[in-house]
């Protein structure tokens, strides 16, 4: 796992909040920052920063995770959401994933951290195999471009040749 990867803790419940910071860092990861409000956190997105993952309680003091969520998804498609919230609606968690969160873990257990360290794992994975496919795409469409001015070259090159002209 990316142990680097820019993670931000979205939790209004200051108590909890300090439990999750905690967790994760005791996990070896080293870029948390942490918000106890929506505003904060879109404010540091809008200011230039693009979280690798964002883990939010839905219930937040001025909005909603999915508000968060989508400003944030307007900004940068890529930045993923774990919620991590006591809120037990079937509807809100289908809600949460159909507007793009990676998961919904509810708090009610002592294996839920747990949970959300292993989402950020797939998460890692995810993210390494998406850079993978970025250098090999770009790698290909090079090689392409290469390829491409090769067969031109050949072409000119045999076209004076058959008219008898000579290329300087």
């Amino acid at each position: 796992m990316n142990k680097n990867l820019l993670i931000y803790v979205v939790e209004d419940n200051k108590l909890y909040h300090k439990l999750v910071v905690d967790f994760l860092q005791k996990q070896g990861l080293k870029r948390i920052k942490s918000f106890y409000n929506g505003k904060d956190c879109l404010n540091a997105i809008k200011n230039g920063e693009r979280p690798d993952i964002v883990i939010e309680d839905y219930h937040l003091e001025d909005s909603t995770g999915i508000a968060v969520l989508q400003a944030v998804k307007k900004i940068n498609k890529r930045t993923e959401f774990i919620f991590l919230t006591s809120h037990e609606d079937m509807e809100v968690a289908v809600n949460s994933i159909k507007y793009g969160a990676f998961d919904y873990i509810i708090k009610d257990n002592d294996i839920a951290l747990k949970k959300v360290y292993n989402k950020i794992g797939k998460i890692s994975k995810i993210i390494e195999l998406e850079k993978r496919n970025r250098f090999v795409r770009n790698a290909m469409m090079v090689s392409l471009a290469i390829l491409v001015g090769i067969v031109i070259f050949v072409a000119l090159h045999e076209f004076f040749n058959l008219f008898g002209l000579k290329a300087s």
